[in-house]
C-alpha cells in the first residue's frame, strides 16, 4: 500500500526534491505531490517554482526551523483528521540538516504512519564520485558556529578513520579549511563538490594545504559538499614543514609550545618529543 504514487489519507510522506537538476524528480514523487492534501515546505516560494515547473497546484504551508513549535501541533492535528501531507525541503531529502526530524519524531509519538520516498541527496551524490572510501563514512551536516563546539568536533575528526562528509557555505569555506589544518594537517585528502547536478557542477580534489592555496585565488561559488579522507596513520607522512605549519596555527591561537605539541602529536600520531623540538625551533626563530 505504501509503495503507491497516490497519497493515502492520514499519512506523512517524506518527499525528496532535486538538488539542482529538475529532471531528477521521480515519477512517484510527482504522484505524491499531486495527490496529497498539503505540502509542508521549508520555503514555499522556492518549492512553488518546482511545483509550477511540474504543473502541480497542491496547497503549501511553510515549515522551517523558526516555526516548528507552532507548526508541528497543527500538522499532527491535520494528519489525525485524515489529511495527507508531503514534507519537502528546499533541496534533497527532508529530515537531513532541516527540522523534518522533529516532525517525524512527533508523528511516531502520535502513531501517524510515515512513508519515505528515496531520491536526491547531496552528501551521497558527492561521496560516490569523490574517489575517497565510501564503504564507511560519517555525515556531519553543517559545522556548528560556536567556536568551542566546533573545536571539539574538529579535534575528534583528527582520529576519525571513516570518510567525513559535511556541508559548507561558499563565504565560510576558506575559514573552515584554515581551521581544519591544525587538527588534520595539510596533507589530508579533501574533495570539494560544487553545484551538484547543475550546469557548473565541479569536483576539486587534492590536499587541505592545496585547497587553501587554490581557493584563496578562486573564490568558491554555489552550494558546497565537502568530503574529507579519514585518519590513516599508516599512510599519512608529514614533512617537518607540514608539522611546523600546523604548529604555527596553534601557537597563533594562543596555545603554548607544550600544549600545541601535545595536541598535534596525538592527532598526527607522532612522537611528542619530536613535535615539541620543532615547536621550540619556531619559537626561537620568531624571537630572533
Amino acid at each position: 500500500m505504501g509503495n503507491s504514487s497516490q497519497a493515502i489519507p492520514g499519512y506523512l510522506y517524506l518527499v525528496p526534491t532535486p538538488i539542482g537538476n529538475l529532471a531528477d524528480i521521480t515519477t512517484r514523487a510527482l504522484g505524491i505531490l499531486q495527490t496529497v492534501d498539503l505540502i509542508a515546505a521549508e520555503d514555499t516560494r522556492h518549492t512553488g517554482r518546482l511545483l509550477q515547473h511540474c504543473q502541480i497546484s497542491t496547497r503549501q504551508i511553510s515549515f522551517h526551523q523558526h516555526n516548528t513549535q507552532q507548526r508541528i501541533p497543527e500538522l499532527i492535528e491535520l494528519l489525525q483528521a485524515g489529511q495527507s501531507i508531503a514534507l519537502v525541503s528546499d533541496a534533497g531529502m527532508p529530515g537531513i540538516s532541516d527540522p523534518g526530524y522533529e516532525l517525524v519524531v512527533a508523528c511516531i509519538d502520535a502513531q501517524i504512519p510515515i512513508i519515505p520516498l528515496p531520491g536526491p541527496n547531496a552528501a551521497l551524490t558527492a561521496l560516490v564520485a569523490s574517489g575517497l572510501p565510501s564503504n564507511r563514512f560519517i555525515f556531519e551536516g553543517f559545522l556548528p558556529t560556536k567556536p568551542k563546539v566546533r573545536h571539539e568536533i574538529l579535534q575528534a575528526w583528527a582520529r576519525e578513520p571513516r570518510t567525513i562528509i559535511f556541508y559548507e557555505s561558499p563565504h565560510r569555506l576558506r575559514e573552515t579549511l584554515t581551521a581544519l589544518i591544525p587538527h588534520l594537517g595539510p596533507t589530508r585528502q579533501i574533495v570539494i563538490a560544487r553545484e551538484l547536478t547543475k550546469l557548473y557542477e565541479e569536483f576539486w580534489r587534492g590536499t587541505l594545504g592545496d585547497a587553501i592555496r587554490h581557493f584563496q585565488t578562486h573564490p568558491p561559488k554555489g552550494e558546497l559538499t565537502i568530503i574529507l579522507a579519514g585518519s590513516s596513520p599508516q599512510t599519512e607522512h608529514y614533512s617537518p614543514e607540514d608539522i611546523k605549519t600546523a604548529l604555527q596555527q596553534r601557537l597563533q591561537q594562543g596555545l603554548s609550545p607544550s600544549q600545541a605539541s601535545r595536541e598535534l602529536a596525538l592527532e598526527m600520531h607522532l612522537s611528542r618529543r619530536y613535535v615539541y623540538g620543532l615547536a621550540l625551533e619556531l619559537v626561537q626563530k620568531s624571537s630572533n
